[in-house]
């Protein structure tokens, strides 16, 4: 503080303008904020430079009236090129359905309550569905992210709690991400490398995953693209190699049953699915296209792609969730082992079930799970990034929130996972319990989020209505 001082204290005796409060900024921490104007010390989640241009030749003039724009109240030809602009954010914000604590929760679910909980996976991705429109809608008529908009809207009480919140759902999201990839690793190397050395490799991995971002947001939503097919072919291999009841599975997600005794698994099947923090996430992710909130017609346009992009993102997760739900629940329902199994054992339950065949099905368990502990560690930081950024507005380089970010999760991970790790089922009863807060913690996002988009000061025209809130 004495530079700033004596900065200023020298220019006003220079008969100079005292420096700007950007100025002072830059001499307080040079090695971490350049001198931004007054403007730019906002942060933003993409800056102009990173966002992918949406319009085509076909397009109107964009600097013509909405009105013209708008065909007299008629939505413009569908094209499906211009879905395949708007198509990344969905798929990514998807990611945190499709977790190791969403396995964790649907490998639980399906042993201990067979198909009996599928009505409620269904129902809960469907919910989800709509969360996330919500968000999106947030995100693309306003210009900011939720976390930015609880700063402005809420006073300083308020806005700290729900941050502190956002980051305890955040950090124990992260746990079971991280855990997750772990336990992956420590299967593919058939047990050499322990679960805290899975812990550092995924903490650093995720770094070298982020600086694909530098070579522009389409690279890294392709790298995404790769690793939730990983997924998809390693869950649908182990569903047709267990050939579940197709009759029990229509009748689990059409006929709601709900059993005492089954509980904690279906609050944590919830809690897994609907993640508070990806609530946060995808309203800056939809900001990653080139969109002026200013125009009605644009942002018009922006929200039926972006509707259209997010539902079939949605099918994907639930089809594994699905798979991995019933898998679990033909091999496992009703036996002695249906209490202890976890992500920790799965694979060696699974093995010793189905046995071995020309693909052991303990690796095709061990690959993805680590395509779901990678991507969603990937996520996960860019969330707390999100976060952290938007509530705190901190104006840091990309890296070096990025550490902080990851030293939230990563320390307390790395303390659980040593204490955790004195038996196969530790791990496990702490992901179920993680599950669980992960639905207490629901509230304290979609309660700002319902409260914001329906305010017609910061939507606009595009706030919801009575029948929405319902």
């Amino acid at each position: 503080m004495a530079d700033a001082d004596a900065a200023g204290e020298h220019a006003a005796g220079a008969g100079l303008p005292r420096p700007s409060a950007a100025e002072e900024r830059s001499l307080l921490h040079p090695s971490l904020f350049s001198a931004y104007s007054d403007e730019d010390l906002v942060e933003r989640a993409f800056e102009p430079a990173q966002k992918v241009v949406v319009s085509i030749s076909s397009d109107p003039d964009p600097d013509a009236d909405d009105e013209h724009l708008y065909y007299g109240g008629r939505a413009p030809p569908f094209s499906w090129r211009k879905l395949w602009l708007f198509t990344g954010p969905g798929f990514l914000m998807s990611i945190a359905f499709l977790d190791p604590g969403n396995l964790e929760g649907d490998l639980q679910a399906g042993a201990t309550a067979g198909d009996t909980l599928l009505w409620l996976l269904f129902w809960a991705t469907a919910m989800g569905l709509l969360v996330q429109l919500l968000a999106a809608r947030l995100g693309v008529a306003t210009g900011k992210h939720l976390a930015e908009l609880c700063r402005d809207e809420y006073p300083d009480w308020a806005r700290r709690a729900l941050w502190l919140m956002a980051e305890v759902s955040m950090v124990s999201a992260d746990i079971q991400e991280v855990i997750g990839s772990a336990i992956a690793i420590k299967i593919l190397s058939n047990g050499f490398l322990p679960i805290w050395v899975g812990v550092v490799i995924t903490a650093l991995d995720c770094f070298f995953f982020l600086s694909l971002e530098n070579y522009g947001v389409r690279k890294l939503e392709a790298v995404f693209a790769v690793l939730i097919a990983t997924m998809a072919w390693s869950f649908a291999w182990m569903f047709m190699k267990t050939k579940p009841n197709g009759k029990d599975i229509i009748i689990g997600i059409l006929v709601p049953r709900l059993s005492t005794r089954v509980i904690s698994q279906a609050v944590g099947l919830v809690g897994c699915v609907i993640t508070p923090h990806n609530v946060f996430l995808h309203s800056a992710l939809v900001q990653s296209r080139k969109i002026d909130p200013h125009k009605e017609y644009q942002v018009r346009e922006a929200l039926r792609y972006y509707t259209i992009e997010s539902t079939m993102a949605l099918v994907v997760p639930f089809m594994i969730n699905l798979f991995v739900t019933t898998v679990f629940a033909k091999g496992f329902y009703g036996t002695k082992e249906a209490g202890n199994i976890g992500l920790e054992n799965a694979g060696h339950f699974l093995q010793e079930k189905f046995g071995e065949g020309f693909f052991p099905i303990l690796y095709i368990w061990g690959i993805g799970l680590l395509a779901a502990g990678t991507s969603s560690t990937i996520t996960g930081t860019y969330a707390g990034q999100f976060i952290m950024s938007g509530f705190l507005n901190w104006r840091l380089k990309k890296w070096i929130r990025a550490l902080i970010t990851r030293s939230f999760a990563i320390v307390p991970t790395i303390t659980v996972a040593l204490y955790f790790n004195t038996s196969d089922s530790a791990l496990d009863v702490l992901n179920e319990w993680l599950n669980v807060l992960q639905s207490v913690q629901i509230p304290f996002a979609l309660i700002p989020l319902i409260t914001l988009v329906s305010k017609e000061q910061v939507m606009g025209v595009f706030k919801i209505g009575p029948r929405t809130q319902e």
